[in-house]
C-alpha cells in the first residue's frame, strides 16, 4: 500500500498558508513546502514565507535551503522532498504538501523523472546575450522549434525556464519533455484546491502586496542588493524582487513598482491555475471560505480511514 500525502495547492493570495496551519492544528502532519521561492534564505516578505509563530504550529520543511546566489534545480527539490517525505512517514506523520508552484507538486505527486544537467554558464551567457540582441520572442521560438511540448507549459516571458530547457537539449540532444519520465506513483494523495472568483482574488493580492510593503519589503530588497545579490540571480526572478530593484535604482516611483508588482501577481496567478487546472478530476477544488476549514477536515478524515 503507498504512504499518504496531502496537499494544499492554488494560486498566490488565496490563502493556503492559513489552511495548512488550522489543519496542523488538527492532525499529526508536517508541512512540506512546495514553492520554489521560500528555498531561498533572506527573501522572507515578498515570498511570505511562513512566520517563525506559524512554524512553531508545524515543523516546515523546505524553506531557507539555499543560497539567493545559487541556482536550485527541480531535480535538486525532488532528490530533498522525497527524502523528507520519506522521513515524516518513518515518524508517522502525514506529509503536508503546501504551495503554488505547479512544477513542483506535478513532479513530485506525478513522479516525475528529471534529467540531472548541471549548470552551463557559458551557454546561459551565449542564450544572454541572444536575449538581448534578437527578444524574447526569438528565443522562445528556439524552444518550440526543439521542444514544443514543454513550450507549451513554459510562460513565453519566462526567458530563466526556456534558456533552462534549451540549456538541457545543448546538452543531451533531447528534449527536456522527452526526458522527464513518470514513474508509477510513489504516494496516495489527497489534494485540495482552494479558489475562489477572479475579482476578489484580485482585491486579495492587492491588499497582500501593500502589507508587504508597510513590512518592510523595500528593505528586504535592499539588504539583498547590499549582499550582492542582484537582478541576474535566479532567485530574484519571483514577482517583486526585480520590480523593487528598479525603483531603489530610481528607474521608476515606488507607486509605479507597486502597481506593477500587484500587476504581475495577478497574472502569475492565472498562470498558476494553467498547471493546477481547475478541471483536474484529482483536485477536491473548494471555494475558500468560513467553512473550508471543516470541509477541508472531512475530506482528510475520509481519505485517512
Amino acid at each position: 500500500m503507498l504512504n499518504p500525502i496531502v496537499a494544499i495547492v492554488g494560486p498566490t493570495g488565496v490563502g493556503k498558508t492559513y489552511l495548512s496551519l488550522q489543519i496542523a492544528r488538527r492532525f499529526n502532519v508536517e508541512v512540506v513546502s512546495v514553492d520554489s521561492r521560500q528555498i531561498y534564505r533572506h527573501l522572507d516578505i515578498g515570498t511570505a514565507k511562513p512566520t517563525i509563530e506559524d512554524r512553531l504550529v508545524a515543523f516546515h520543511h523546505l524553506i531557507d535551503i539555499a543560497d539567493p546566489k545559487d541556482d536550485f534545480s527541480l531535480a535538486t527539490y525532488l532528490k530533498m522532498a522525497r527524502s523528507v517525505i520519506e522521513e515524516i512517514h518513518g515518524r508517522g506523520a502525514i506529509p503536508l504538501l503546501v504551495g503554488g508552484t505547479g512544477q513542483y507538486f506535478r513532479a513530485l505527486v506525478e513522479n516525475w523523472q528529471v534529467p540531472t544537467v548541471p549548470p552551463d554558464w557559458a551557454f546561459r551567457e551565449k542564450m544572454g546575450k541572444f536575449l538581448l540582441d534578437q527578444g524574447v520572442e526569438a528565443l522562445y521560438d528556439k524552444l518550440k522549434l526543439i521542444d514544443p511540448m514543454s513550450a507549451r507549459i513554459i510562460d513565453p516571458k519566462n526567458s530563466r525556464r526556456v534558456i533552462r530547457a534549451l540549456e538541457v537539449y545543448e546538452h543531451t540532444g533531447t528534449s527536456f519533455s522527452e526526458l522527464r519520465t513518470m514513474s508509477d506513483p510513489s504516494y496516495t494523495a489527497l489534494v485540495v484546491g482552494v479558489t475562489t472568483n477572479r475579482e476578489k482574488l484580485n482585491l486579495w493580492i492587492d491588499s497582500r502586496v501593500d502589507n508587504m510593503i508597510d513590512l518592510g519589503w523595500v528593505r528586504e530588497v535592499r539588504n539583498l542588493l547590499d549582499l550582492g545579490i542582484n537582478r541576474q540571480h535566479s532567485s530574484m526572478s519571483s514577482v517583486g524582487y526585480r520590480e523593487l530593484i528598479d525603483y531603489l535604482d530610481g528607474s521608476i516611483e515606488l507607486s509605479e513598482a507597486i502597481q506593477n508588482i500587484k500587476t504581475k501577481t495577478r497574472r502569475f496567478a492565472r498562470t498558476q491555475y494553467g498547471w493546477f487546472s481547475l478541471s483536474n478530476p484529482s483536485i477536491e477544488w473548494l471555494e475558500y471560505d468560513g467553512e473550508i476549514v471543516d470541509r477541508t477536515v472531512g475530506l482528510i478524515k475520509n481519505f485517512m480511514c
